[in-house]
């Protein structure tokens, strides 16, 4: 419920605390005090549009904030959780509006889109008047009431969530089938390509290989004149350090028999050197073989020329093109089953497609009966309302399945004809303000318990008085039984029947004029009461109709 509203440098308000609490409250003051401003300071707070006018003059910016005491399951607090913003018990809203009409919105000292505050707003008030109220009246809204009458939230959700599966289905549907369109035009083309790639058999690193000895073999003569050299070094007959080696194992030969082997060491590290250095002649030789031979090089540049053909064929790497074989061969393989595959897709759709239908024509059935639950509910409100000759109807009309939404297969708009034997007609056209609130009363009274905001009425009792007048009074406060509920009102009737009540008047100070709201006690509010029931002269009488209806 609503626990505070302070406003600041608004229009003619310039300083205004006010704390609310459960039940009815009434607010009354002469015409032009300042009562829509109250309605116009509430509804900028919640999120409504922001004009450069709402600044008082002289003034640099208007300030409102709202507190809010919710239970914890309250929908505005599963909206803060889910935009991540923190929160406590109490939800304090705030607004500031700037003289070039630019506004800044808090929710919880924390800055939010207005678009966030104006979604958090309608979860917390309800604002209706003779020409607006709120939601209930827009046609778009009238399943969802109607939903919520009967308490079928539970099958909407259900068959909200069979219309999703149905759409997801189908658009996995449609998806195959444009892949498959597209596959089977490429069909040639994949073949061809498999094939190709099956014949030249690409391997990962085959690009680098072939590089590498491709260079070589492009550089063979100066390879086989520094190999040849070296095994010249080696093993040249005359000079080579093999032949050296030969020459110095004889001289140490020598020298070990006239010192009686005192050189047999040095004589083994020789020859081991000798054996090492005749491997390395040896090898040397064999590369010398293999080098001479460069007949490879027309066939290594053949398969690199066309490896690179295949690669930019298919705007891909060499490297890459084992894989785009094995792609291709599972792309092909897919294809060979996917008439299989889409036949499986579309029954599976259609069984989709079935339970939507099952789900939504069952909500359609329960929404025919609750419908006309609901009309007799409202029906019996009317003649205390004073609309004995009018008539109410839930209008539930089947659609086809093209027209199928997430909420079911139905239309639901709330019809009244004011005069008997008048043609029915859209709520939202209805022509008279008067009538036209009571409707919304009637219907809100019905529906107390399935909301949980705070109702604000703005004189639904214009047009009216004595026994109809009174009816909406007790109507309001049957409401205010299940909801904090807020009535700016010119009816005796109706403000006697509230249980706090708030005066507004509007005074001419130092050239300026200001509006301020009081809480009137007792006998404050016996006077008021009076002023309502006899005008601007107050009267004993008009005391005594006053007492009256206080103590009813």
């Amino acid at each position: 419920m609503l626990t505070t509203l302070n406003i600041q440098h608004f229009v003619l308000i310039d300083q205004l605390s006010l704390t609310f609490d459960k039940g009815f409250s009434v607010f009354t003051g002469e015409t032009g005090a300042g009562k829509s401003i109250l309605l116009d300071a509430l509804t900028l707070v919640l999120g409504g549009r922001a004009e450069a006018r709402f600044v008082a003059k002289d003034a640099q910016q208007a300030v409102i904030s709202a507190g809010f005491s919710l239970p914890a399951k309250h929908p505005a607090f599963q909206i803060l959780d889910e935009q991540g913003l923190a929160h406590d018990d109490e939800l304090i809203i705030r607004r500031t509006l700037t003289k070039d009409g630019k506004s800044k919105c808090f929710v919880c000292d924390q800055p939010v889109s207005v678009g966030l505050l104006k979604t958090l707003g309608e979860t917390l008030v309800e604002i209706h008047g003779q020409f607006a109220t709120h939601s209930l009246l827009n046609p778009s809204t009238h399943a969802h009431t109607l939903d919520a009458y009967g308490q079928l939230e539970s099958v909407v959700k259900k068959t909200n969530t069979l219309w999703h599966t149905w759409q997801e289905k189908q658009k996995s549907v449609q998806d195959f089938e444009d892949k498959l369109a597209q596959q089977l035009a490429d069909e040639d083309f994949m073949r061809e390509s498999l094939e190709e790639l099956e014949q030249l058999n690409p391997k990962a690193d085959e690009e680098e290989k072939l590089t590498q000895k491709r260079t070589q073999l492009m550089n063979a003569e100066r390879i086989i004149e520094n190999v040849k050299n070296a095994w010249l070094l080696l093993s040249d007959e005359e000079q080579g350090i093999l032949r050296l080696i030969n020459r110095a194992d004889g001289q140490l030969l020598s020298a070990d028999k006239i010192t009686n082997g005192s050189f047999d060491g040095e004589i083994q590290m020789l020859a081991e050197a000798q054996n090492i250095l005749a491997d390395l002649s040896n090898q040397l030789e064999h590369k010398l073989n293999d080098l001479g031979d460069t007949s490879e090089l027309p066939e290594i540049d053949e398969r690199l020329f066309q490896l690179r053909d295949l690669a930019r064929k298919h705007h891909t790497s060499i490297a890459e093109l084992p894989q785009l074989k094995e792609q291709l061969a599972k792309d092909l393989k897919v294809l060979n089953h996917s008439e299989e595959e889409l036949i499986k897709l579309k029954r599976s759709c259609e069984q989709a497609r079935l339970d939507y239908l099952a789900g939504a024509r069952d909500l359609s059935a329960q929404r025919h009966q609750v419908a006309q639950k609901l009309n007799q509910a409202v029906m019996q409100e009317l003649p205390d309302l004073k609309l004995e000759k009018a008539t109410f109807e839930v209008q539930v009309q089947d659609l086809d399945e093209a027209q199928a939404t997430p909420n079911g297969l139905n239309q639901t708009t709330f019809m009244v004809a004011t005069n008997k034997g008048s043609a029915l007609t859209p709520i939202h056209k209805c022509a008279s303000g008067g009538e036209l609130a009571r409707f919304m009363l009637a219907l809100k009274v019905n529906l107390a318990d399935k909301t949980n905001t705070t109702l604000i009425f703005d004189e639904i009792d214009t047009g009216i008085s004595g026994a109809t007048a009174n009816a909406v009074g007790e109507r309001l406060a049957r409401l205010a039984q299940i909801h904090q509920t807020l009535v700016i009102t010119h009816s005796p009737q109706v403000a006697g029947q509230g249980k706090h009540h708030y005066l507004v008047q509007k005074a001419d100070t130092d050239n300026t004029t200001v509006t301020s709201v009081q809480k009137l006690d007792k006998t404050g509010r016996l006077e008021e009461l009076a002023r309502l029931v006899s005008g601007a002269k107050i009267t004993d009488k008009s005391r005594e109709l006053a007492r009256e209806l206080l103590k009813n």
